[in-house]
C-alpha cells in the first residue's frame, strides 16, 4: 500500500468549475477543470454522510489519500462510480482534466429510506474500486441541464431523479436481497414486523418463537419464508445487524468489549469471531484499517 503523504498547497482560484443543485437532504454538484497541474484538494470535513462520484468523461489520472494513506493512483473511465464514506478523511490530487457529478447523501437519509422501503437492514454502500455504472452515468447525464440553470431547475423532475438514484444504491451497493417473486416470502406486513423485532433485539435475546408468532405463523414456516424474503435466516440476518452496527461504533473511541456487549456479543472474543466470518477482518483491524 502506498504510504506517501500528500503534498500541502493551495488551490488556484477559479481552477475547478463547480455547479450545485440543492436536493435537500440531498445535495448534487458538478465539478469540472481543464487543467494538468491542479494542486491537491483539502480532506473534506468529516460528516454522517457518503459521497457518490460518477464520472461524466474519461479521468486519466488521479491520487487519493484515506488519512495519510496514499490507497489509489491511477485513472477511471467513464461512468466509474466511487462511493466513500465522509465519516473518513480523504483527499484527492486531480492530476489530469475531469468532469464528474458528485451527490452528496447523509446517512440518516440512507437509512431513512431504507425503512421505508422495509429493508432497515441497510447500513451502508460497498462499491468495489473500478465498478462502472451506466445506471447512476444516465441519471447524471439527466441532471445536466438542472446544475447548468438551478434556478430554473424543476424540483419535481430533481426529486424523482434522486429517488431512481437511491433506489439503484441500495438495492445495487446497499447489500439488501430482493426477491424475484413473492411466492412463499413473507407479507409486507409480516417483513415489516419481523425486522423491527429483530432490530429491537440488538443487545437482548432473540426468540424465534416468539417471532414467528408475532407473524401469525408457525416457527418453522416462518423461518423459511424469511429466507424466502431476505435470502437469509432470522439469525443470519441479526448476526449482519449487530455487526453493521460494530462497524459504525468502531468508527469511535469506544473500547471493543464495550462494543461487544452494545451489540448483542457475548464478549469481545464472541464478537471477533463473528465479525472476522462476516467482515473477513477483525474488529481491531477494522479500525485500525479505518484509522491508518
Amino acid at each position: 500500500m502506498y504510504r506517501e503523504s500528500a503534498p500541502e498547497k493551495t488551490q488556484e482560484p477559479d481552477a475547478i468549475r463547480r455547479s450545485i443543485v440543492d436536493a435537500s437532504p440531498i445535495s448534487i454538484m458538478r465539478l469540472k477543470s481543464d487543467r494538468e497541474d491542479l494542486a491537491p484538494s483539502p480532506a473534506n470535513v468529516r460528516e454522517d454522510a457518503f459521497s457518490i462520484i460518477t464520472q461524466l468523461r474519461d479521468f486519466r489520472l488521479h491520487r487519493l489519500w484515506r488519512g495519510k494513506s496514499l490507497i489509489f493512483e491511477g485513472g477511471h473511465p467513464e461512468g466509474a462510480l466511487a462511493i466513500t464514506d465522509l465519516r473518513e478523511e480523504w483527499r484527492c490530487h486531480h492530476l489530469s482534466p475531469f468532469d464528474n457529478v458528485r451527490f452528496r447523501i447523509p446517512f440518516r437519509h440512507v437509512r431513512d429510506f431504507a425503512t421505508e422501503i422495509g429493508r432497515p437492514d441497510l447500513m451502508g454502500f460497498e462499491c468495489p474500486p473500478g465498478t462502472v455504472d451506466t445506471v447512476i452515468l444516465g441519471l447524471a447525464h439527466a441532471l445536466l441541464p438542472a446544475l447548468e440553470r438551478p434556478k430554473q431547475a424543476s424540483r419535481l423532475f430533481i426529486d424523482q431523479v434522486t429517488l431512481a438514484i437511491m433506489t439503484h444504491l441500495v438495492q445495487k451497493y446497499g447489500g439488501l436481497y430482493f426477491p424475484g417473486e413473492r411466492k412463499g416470502t413473507l407479507a409486507p406486513w409480516q417483513e415489516k414486523r419481523a425486522l423491527e423485532y429483530l432490530a429491537a433485539q440488538l443487545d437482548g435475546n432473540l426468540s424465534m418463537m416468539e417471532l414467528a408468532k408475532s407473524c401469525e405463523l408457525s416457527r418453522s414456516y416462518f423461518i423459511q419464508a424469511f429466507k424466502a424474503s431476505f435470502g437469509r435466516t432470522p439469525l443470519r440476518w441479526l448476526t449482519e445487524y449487530r455487526i453493521a452496527r460494530a462497524k459504525e461504533l468502531l468508527l469511535q473511541d469506544m473500547p471493543i468489549a464495550e462494543i461487544a456487549i452494545r451489540c448483542g456479543f457475548a464478549d469481545q472474543s464472541h464478537l471477533t469471531r463473528s465479525f472476522s466470518l462476516i467482515a473477513g477482518i477483525t474488529p481491531a483491524r477494522f479500525r485500525r484499517d479505518r484509522r491508518t
